[in-house]
């Protein structure tokens, strides 16, 4: 055994950035496909492939190939990855790789790159947290969640807080998150059962998602989801999730920003943030987490735009250039109408509705919907018009869908066949369909015929047959007198006639459509002033049984 000597002085070892290179960089001067990119990282069991002086992973390459791309260029899936000379700093390598680098790029300015550095296997040691939790959570939530992390541990499981929670803590904001994402490394719908009958709530399963819900009293929602990884088979389909730990966890989601997580089960409540999250609310950046996130998730698109309304995010130029790969390879057949409806819902509950679908139009969004679409001068003074509609067909009780009426005003400017192709891919069908398709078709036809009718009943009649979401689909169209007529309507008296079906029948109508026809005669006497008591109903029945004889 060798003992250090006291007193000796030993030299300090110093590391630079070739010291720490531990994966090899595969360099070919012309451009690649995908494919052809990926065979080469394979034979020089590389992780980088450099083409044309861009940086492509080959787990990107992967990806993209797994998703039936290997004939586009590699170029397109390039990442911008920090570059060092090889006398840098261990303490600038370091430093890059924390802040959420997948992998820093030794390379001489005058040559091909000497190799990469990746981060180890082990995980970055968590942030201690704790003061920021016990100042910016309520004593209750603390509570709740340290409850949870014992939960988890009766269960030899680690509990994460996860989400919008989590995103909350390192916002200069209020924490807007009441319900809780937890993340269990462990069986997560089995922890969920056991925090279900601590609480006294109930628990609904989702096995194929390996996710659960709590709904407890006093405590609301809790998702429990167990730690997974998901590989995506094909372009817009749902992935295919496996079991896995939280880092595998934080990589597969959407953006930095909610590639972050609290432990629960130390108490001290540290952060991983293995993808630098934190850096990026505070730049007010919005980063996807690699070049195929939107193609592999085209919902992404939706969720980025509402990030970016409501926190005021910037996408950087590497998420930029995601988006515009995603769009270039629509449509996409497996990605299911229903969840882009649900994606446009959750936007139309935001208090700047108008702003996300704007973005998402001028971004070329709505392709999805159908590749000829264009969000043109006028869909975008409807998308603004569209929140006070909504609001006022609140008001009025209308019961109008919200997700109905946004489908109308972002399609009502395209030409007819990219209308109904973009309805029809919204998932709309059979009545709901043909209510719509009515609405476009015939909305601005009424709308003529409503301010030409000079008398009350006419008007009445105009309106009296349209469902609620065509109504309304008149208030966002319709100029001022319009707005007035439906407001008019809107407040007229359900029954203005005091007589009802049995007392016509008495007074000598046969039973059947004459019955309504007569009923609809005294209501429109009512509504134009030729009728105004009980005693002009019933001479105005008999009138009308005369003239039938």
């Amino acid at each position: 055994m060798r003992v250090a000597k006291r007193a000796h002085v030993y030299p300090q070892v110093s590391l630079v950035a070739t010291d720490l290179v531990n994966a090899a960089v595969a360099w070919t001067r012309a451009p690649l496909a995908i494919g052809a990119a990926l065979r080469l990282a394979r034979k020089r069991d590389a992780v980088i492939v450099v083409a044309d002086g861009r940086y492509v992973l080959r787990e990107d390459l992967v990806r993209a190939s797994r998703l039936g791309l290997d004939d586009l260029a590699s170029t397109v899936i390039a990442r911008d990855l920090p570059r060092v000379e090889p006398t840098a700093s261990e303490v600038t390598v370091r430093r890059l790789l924390a802040q959420g680098a997948p992998l820093v790029v030794v390379r001489d300015r005058r040559g091909p790159p000497v190799g990469a550095v990746a981060p180890g296997t082990a995980s970055p040691p968590a942030v201690p947290t704790a003061p920021r939790v016990a100042r910016r959570l309520p004593a209750d939530t603390q509570v709740l969640l340290a409850s949870i992390g014992r939960c988890a541990a009766a269960q030899g499981a680690h509990a994460f807080l996860v989400g919008g929670m989590v995103r909350d803590l390192w916002r200069d904001a209020e924490v807007a998150s009441t319900d809780l994402d937890i993340v269990v490394e462990g069986d997560g719908p089995a922890v969920a059962r056991d925090l279900a009958r601590a609480l006294g709530g109930v628990v609904r399963e989702h096995r194929r998602f390996l996710t659960a819900s709590v709904q407890a009293p006093r405590v609301g929602r809790i998702d429990v989801a167990t730690a997974r990884s998901e590989r995506y088979e094909s372009r817009g389909a749902l992935p295919r999730v496996m079991p896995a730990g939280i880092d595998a966890d934080l990589r597969r989601r959407d953006f930095t920003i909610n590639a972050m997580a609290v432990e629960l089960h130390s108490g001290a409540f540290g952060l991983f943030d293995p993808l630098g999250g934190r850096a990026d609310l505070a730049r007010q950046r919005l980063r996807v987490l690699h070049p195929l996130s939107y193609v592999e998730d085209p919902t992404r698109l939706f969720r980025a735009a509402r990030y970016a309304t409501r926190f005021g995010l910037a996408p950087d130029a590497a998420t930029a250039r995601a988006q515009t790969l995603a769009l270039r390879l629509a449509p996409y057949a497996a990605l299911s109408g229903q969840r882009i409806v649900a994606e446009l819902e959750r936007i139309l509950v935001e208090p700047h509705a108008a702003e996300t679908l704007a973005r998402l139009g001028r971004g070329g969004a709505f392709r999805l919907l159908d590749p000829r679409y264009r969000f043109t001068a006028a869909t975008g003074r409807l998308v603004t018009e569209l929140p006070g509609t909504l609001a006022w067909a609140r008001q009025r009780g209308l019961g109008a869908e919200p997700v109905e009426l946004g489908a109308l005003a972002l399609t009502a400017d395209q030409p007819s066949a990219v209308a109904s192709a973009a309805l029809e891919r919204l998932a709309f069908a059979g009545e709901p369909l043909a209510r719509l398709r009515h609405a476009l078709g015939e909305g601005r036809a009424r709308l003529a015929r409503l301010s030409a009718a000079s008398a009350p009943s006419t008007r009445a009649r105009l309106l009296r047959e349209l469902a609620p979401v065509a109504l309304a689909w008149l208030w966002l169209v319709g100029d001022g007198n319009a707005r007035a007529a439906l407001d008019w309507y809107l407040g007229l008296d359900r029954a203005p006639v005091s007589l009802s079906g049995d007392e016509v029948i008495a007074l000598g109508v046969p039973r059947g459509p004459a019955v309504a026809r007569v009923l609809t005669e005294l209501r429109d006497g009512r509504l134009d002033g030729r009728i105004t008591d009980r005693a002009t109903e019933i001479e105005q029945v008999r009138r009308l049984l005369t003239k039938g004889g």
